[in-house]
């Protein structure tokens, strides 16, 4: 199996693809939130106008997975919307996406990456460690009002402090 993972910065090609993995994903778990929808809908506006990339697993040119790097602010990123193609798991692409957002984030300079999960989804929160996120107590947040409804776990990768973003140099 050959897995190529591409960025996309500026068009949402893959945009049907992009949504209908994620829903596949959320629906079978969970449920769509309005955020969601709306996210999912419009990638370019709410990610890629935003300053943010969206990341496709292709598996011999078919996409099998998604990720989203999201700007927060000048210093913190979030991890969202990774989702990946039932008949393509198990097979590390989560881990690749990951990987792949985390180096992107590096090369930017975002200096914190955030995340948002559900530990009923013990295989993503696993993974979520594998990368090197660590959790934070809910309690400590003043983001609460920005969780989803369905997160019950909050999570933290911290990166070099020390790099500038580039739009500062």
């Amino acid at each position: 199996m050959s897995v190529e993972i591409i960025v996309r910065t500026n068009s949402m090609a893959y945009a049907r693809e992009f949504k209908r993995i994620n829903e596949d994903w959320i629906s079978s778990n969970f449920w769509l939130e309005d955020s969601d929808i709306q996210v999912l809908n419009d990638p370019q506006t709410y990610i890629l106008d935003k300053g943010g990339n969206v990341f496709i697993a292709l598996s011999n040119g078919e996409p099998v997975g998604t990720c989203a790097l999201l700007v927060k602010n000048i210093s913190t990123c979030e991890l969202a919307k990774m989702a990946v193609d039932i008949k393509a798991r198990g097979r590390g692409i989560g881990f690749l996406l990951g990987s792949a957002l985390i180096e992107k984030a590096r090369q930017r300079g975002f200096t914190r990456i955030v995340l948002e999960g559900n530990t009923k989804m013990a295989a993503s929160i696993s993974l979520y460690r594998k990368l090197g996120f660590e959790e934070i107590p809910l309690a400590d947040l003043d983001t609460k009002n920005s969780l989803h409804k369905r997160c019950n776990i909050f999570m933290e990768l911290r990166l070099n402090p020390f790099i500038q973003p580039d739009y500062f140099i």
